[in-house]
């Protein structure tokens, strides 16, 4: 009997030239693969729970954790708010100024909101007393806060909340309150008149309108990456609260850019000493040594600081140059990184002055100002 061939009924299939022609995994690269999922499952598992108790620590609300774990193919998802959402964090990024480093913005009571272009449509601001400061804890919706106080800021859309991290609004005490000199039982003195100045300049010189209240506990709101808000209060009075004082953010971005600028000249910064932010007129006339005080200073007008670099934290201007001396030459070199940046940026031009180290009072420092033209010293 002949024997059937075993290819008649089986077709001959050819082995693969090479590896690259196999197809599938082999059991050992399947176990490999099996082990690589889970290891990335469990990661993300990890973070996703790592931001829900993140979000718990910082009392954030639990609403927005919610928001944090729901599906995002849901029907009830929002993820065009989202990226609208974005968008409005993108408007806020002029408020921080070129620096990028102001967190404040200051406005009287009542103003427009901070935004620079209007919100879309169904879109709205909140204002949430910031943590520390006396006021009540209501959350405003809609127009800017009517009274004095720090805020932060929430911009809320189609459901979705997004807080605008690291920056307050702070509305400030009109003036129209003080009486004989006094805010409140603090002494802040008169503004002085500025007769005979050009008219361009007279405006620079005007009364302020509203000056901002600090407490014990607003004193430390960081008001930029270097600076807090007690590094602008008047020496003395120590036992009086709520105090006042006057700050401009675009001072801030000015000295947040002339400390970029010495970084990037190669001197790092990592600590400020500040000798005198804002003094109100009873003290620019009558506190301490009033040497060379201007009867104009723009001490007065809260957009001006005399400040030295401190990463010793010693109390004294640091050896900038590395001469194994503390002497103008250290205060000269901040100055140059001032001049640079009003160079690059002409809307903060405004004073710089020298300083020489005085035996007994300081180490020499150099004072900035915003007024609105050059004047060097």
């Amino acid at each position: 009997m002949e024997r059937t061939s075993d290819h008649s009924l089986f077709p001959l299939v050819r082995e693969p030239a090479s590896r690259w022609e196999r197809t599938g995994l082999t059991p050992a690269q399947e176990r490999h693969f099996d082990a690589a999922l889970a290891l990335l499952v469990l990661i993300f598992a990890c973070g996703w729970i790592y931001a829900i108790a993140l979000a718990a620590v910082h009392g954030e609300r639990m609403q927005m954790a919610a928001r944090i774990t729901t599906n995002p193919f849901s029907t009830t998802a929002p993820p065009e708010a989202a990226f609208a959402l974005d968008a409005i964090m993108r408007e806020l990024l002029p408020v921080r100024g070129a620096s990028g480093a102001v967190r404040v913005v200051v406005q009287e009571p009542g103003q427009a909101p901070v935004l620079s272009e209007p919100l879309p449509q169904g879109a709205g601001i909140e204002f949430t007393p910031a943590p520390g400061t006396p006021q009540d804890t209501a959350t405003l919706a809609g127009a800017p806060p009517g009274r004095a106080g720090i805020w932060n800021i929430a911009i809320r859309l189609r459901g979705a909340v997004r807080q605008v991290p690291d920056l307050s609004v702070i509305t400030m005490v009109p003036l129209t309150e003080a009486r004989a000199g006094r805010i409140r039982g603090y002494r802040i003195g008169e503004w002085p008149r500025h007769g005979g100045l050009a008219e361009e300049r007279a405006a620079a010189y005007a009364q302020p309108r509203g000056m901002i209240e600090v407490t014990p506990e607003s004193m430390n709101l960081q008001v930029s990456d270097h600076f807090r808000l007690r590094d602008f209060l008047t020496k003395g009075q120590e036992n009086v609260w709520p105090k006042y004082v006057l700050m401009s953010p675009r001072l801030l971005d000015k000295l947040e850019l002339t400390i970029q600028e010495l970084e990037r000249m190669g001197h790092p910064v990592e600590n400020v000493g500040v000798i005198s932010g804002f003094r109100h007129p009873f003290y620019n006339m009558h506190g301490g040594s009033t040497a060379g005080r201007g009867a104009l200073s723009r001490h007065m007008y809260g957009d001006a600081m005399d400040f030295y670099i401190d990463n010793e934290r010693n109390g004294r201007m640091d050896d900038l140059n590395g001469d194994g001396r503390v002497d103008v030459a250290d205060a000269r070199i901040i100055a140059e990184a001032a001049e640079r940046v009003e160079r690059q940026y002409p809307h903060l031009i405004g004073g710089i002055g020298i300083y020489r180290p005085v035996a007994g009072s300081h180490s020499g420092f150099v004072h900035l100002d915003t007024r609105g033209w050059r004047a060097r010293w």
